[in-house]
């Protein structure tokens, strides 16, 4: 069991100090509210992970980037010190205390100015849309609503987590192909640099006609050797342009119609986009959100433009009156049929919230289960890929010396 290093402190002002043994730090702020006390700081005393967090902070505040987890950590945080009772400003100084990322040191103290101004808490956050997303605004405007706040940043978290669960899914199956074609590629920048000159002498000696395949490998071998900056320069204005109209509508929107039509990855994202869609519906109605807002806010939260025109058709159907499910089932080419089916029960029942969070558990564990696979349906594809281009190489560079052998 970890050892905390703690600090707390009573309402009457009395503080204290000291290492405790706990579970975790929520199990710490219970034990420690039990005797009247309400923690503000706390850390796992010689623990490695503390250092190795307290680096990646650091390097992330150089880059300006607050982590998904930060988030995550802040709003569980923040929920158990205003379940203790501990006034939201107070709680933002202590938090903003225990960060190590500058930026959000920053952030937090503005939300604090902001409450201090007697702006609402769900105002404030709206105020940093680079850090706190539409979502995060709108829940924490619901939970000011229906005073439940601590409940509703709880949520908050629960949301944040299960994002962070399948992002790191999803980079940590494609990882493997990645290296794997960045390694290839580097490879194939040495021999083209070191490799193929020293064949060419030899080519050049035997006076044989050389294939195109030959050929068009000395051109690029001569280009990488007599030219290697322009290539450079060549390399980073396409990858430049290519981010560019990644960027732009049109472009995105072809980004994204190849990735819905490229087999199994386009299972793969919609089932994705169905588990983002029905969780961020479930959290934002669950919090009191109007359903008109809460297809705004989850239109926003998704990247993909198909997916968000659905969106914006299913708020306009529903301000003329009809049931939401109608858009999801006329939608089946993007969203599963048994989404449209669950959405239609739910109404029909007036359970719409629980069955769009049972929807959104049972296409994570599916998204889960793809992303297990995925190294292992990707590998041979790799393999038979790296096979074609290394044999392509191996018969340009030997065809030259049978015609040779052939001709004596």
């Amino acid at each position: 069991m970890p050892k905390f290093k703690y600090k707390a402190k009573k309402i009457t002002g009395e503080e204290t100090e000291g290492f405790r043994e706990a579970v975790d730090r929520f199990e710490l702020a219970r034990d420690l509210r039990k005797e009247g006390y309400i923690l503000i700081l706390s850390g796992i005393e010689g623990k490695a992970g503390n250092k190795k967090n307290s680096i990646l902070s650091a390097i992330l505040a150089i880059f300006g980037r607050i982590s998904l987890s930060e988030k995550m950590i802040f709003s569980r945080n923040l929920a158990v010190m205003l379940s203790a009772g501990l006034p939201i400003s107070r709680a933002l100084t202590a938090l903003s205390r225990q960060t190590k990322n500058t930026k959000f040191q920053k952030v937090l103290a503005g939300l604090g100015a902001d409450l201090q101004k007697g702006d609402p808490f769900s105002v404030a956050l709206s105020r940093y849309p680079d850090v706190f997303s539409d979502l995060f605004a709108a829940m924490v405007g619901a939970g000011e609503k229906t005073g439940k706040l601590p409940e509703t940043l709880n949520l908050i978290s629960q949301q944040l987590e299960r994002d962070l669960t399948l992002s790191r899914r999803v980079k940590g199956a494609l990882m493997y192909p990645a290296v794997i074609i960045v390694a290839m590629v580097g490879i194939g920048i040495l021999m083209m640099i070191f490799v193929v000159p020293t064949l060419i002498g030899v080519f050049k000696d035997l006076n044989v006609e050389l294939p195109w395949s030959t050929r068009a490998i000395i051109y690029v071998s001569n280009l990488f050797i007599n030219h290697g900056i322009l290539m450079t320069l060549g390399v980073l204005i396409l990858i430049g342009i290519i981010f560019w109209a990644s960027r732009a509508t049109k472009g995105k929107r072809l980004i994204d119609a190849v990735f819905l039509h490229i087999p199994f990855f386009s299972e793969l994202i919609k089932k994705m986009n169905s588990s983002r869609t029905t969780r961020t519906l479930s959290s934002l109605l669950s919090s009191g959100v109007d359903v008109i807002e809460a297809f705004d806010v989850t239109k926003n939260v998704l990247q993909n433009n198909y997916y968000r025109e659905v969106l914006n058709k299913a708020k306009a159907e529903i301000q003329k009156g009809s049931p939401i499910a109608r858009v999801f089932i006329e939608a089946e080419n993007l969203y599963p049929s048994l989404v449209g089916e669950m959405v239609a029960v739910g109404e029909e029942t007036g359970q719409l919230p629980s069955m769009l969070l049972r929807l959104a558990d049972f296409y994570e564990e599916e998204v889960g289960e793809i992303t297990k696979n995925l190294t292992t349906i990707i590998e041979p594809i790799l393999m038979i890929f790296i096979g074609a281009v290394v044999g392509f190489f191996a018969i340009s560079m030997i065809q030259p010396m049978y015609s040779m052998m052939g001709g004596i």
